[in-house]
């Protein structure tokens, strides 16, 4: 059951990303230009888990049965959704400056990230393999921040590259910790073995999310520019609609199963197969919107799977070696169970 989950959630987390990463820069290419927007939808279609969590078993009493206090997780929710809504920004500027294959091979460098983290936040383990893939994914990026060929969208000015690059990189380190801290909620507050805490972690910190992004879209002014948007909207005023609801939607279907894999597995698991989307969007890309893919970035991209296939390569060691220990435990007590 569990390698079905695992399946299904990483299915999720992938074609999610990649689904909303196209849809976002469509939105961009075709007239929209309003940043808080952009944030807002990558939480709004919460919602929706409402439905799936119903279904499930009922988990009441989940704040005052699993916590010291009754306030402990409601706080935690709190503050995870406000960071959630300004890393939603800073993304959301990455994108509107940087092309979709260099915003995804950026992106990348999460996994690096999350790597360090997971190392001082969640003890986990930190080998010469995953210390290859945070100095091959630091690189990776590199190559980008200091490639002359800024290859902007609409041709924007070099320091609006800059200012998506740096955004971006911000977003991916604030993102890599938001695991990190997710990871250890759920190891040390939350406590439970229901799929439901997924649900619930994920609906409650994107509501406080949401209401964040609202407000800044409101106090920005940025509501007043929305019609207009829609009027001028390349692809006509229902795809304007069906655009933002659809990135909705890919957010959280991407969301669940990050947050899904963390509960399951790890955070730097749950970023690893995040990364698998990273590393297919830039082809995707090429592909949709004929993004340049120059020296550079095959090479950052290729730069980009090393990185990730140094994790991987060290996940089967450590499974390899869990079995090993299991078999020999196994062999010791000679249990049926084995």
């Amino acid at each position: 059951m569990s390698v079905l989950t695992n399946s299904v959630d990483g299915l999720m987390a992938v074609a999610g990303q990649a689904a909303a990463v196209l849809l976002g820069r469509f939105y961009y290419d075709q007239g929209g230009n309003s940043t808080w927007m952009a944030t807002l939808v990558q939480t709004i279609g919460f919602p929706i888990l409402l439905i799936p969590l119903f279904v499930l078993p009922s988990s009441q009493q989940h704040f005052s049965a699993s916590t010291s206090s009754p306030l402990t997780l409601p706080i935690i929710y709190f503050v995870l959704g406000v960071v959630i809504a300004g890393d939603n920004m800073l993304y959301s500027i990455g994108l509107l400056y940087l092309t979709a294959s260099t915003y995804s091979l950026i992106c990348a460098t999460q996994l690096g990230f999350n790597a360090i983290y997971s190392y001082f936040i969640n003890s986990q383990k930190f080998t010469a393999l995953i210390l290859n893939s945070v100095v091959i994914l630091s690189l990776s990026a590199s190559l980008l921040a200091v490639n002359d060929d800024s290859d902007g969208p609409s041709g924007l000015s070099k320091w609006k590259y800059v200012l998506g690059f740096l955004s971006t990189l911000g977003a991916s380190a604030l993102y890599s910790l938001l695991l990190s801290l997710m990871q250890l909620t759920f190891e040390k507050v939350v406590k439970k073995e229901t799929f439901s805490v997924v649900l619930e972690m994920q609906i409650y910190t994107s509501l406080v999310a949401t209401c964040v992004s609202t407000v800044g879209l409101f106090a920005s002014g940025e509501w007043r520019t929305l019609q207009g948007e829609m009027d001028v909207f390349g692809a006509g005023r229902v795809s304007y609609v069906m655009t933002l609801v659809w990135t909705a939607v890919a957010w959280q279907v991407c969301s669940v199963g990050v947050v899904g894999l963390i509960f399951v597995v790890s955070s730097l698991f749950s970023n690893v197969i995040s990364t698998v989307s990273l590393a297919l969007t830039p082809i995707a890309a090429v592909i949709v919107f004929h993004d340049k893919m120059n020296g550079v970035k095959v090479i950052s991209l290729l730069m980009a799977l090393w990185g990730f296939a140094s994790y991987i390569y060290q996940n089967y060691l450590d499974d390899l070696k869990a079995k090993e220990t299991q078999g020999d435990t196994c062999n010791t007590r000679n249990g049926p169970s084995c």
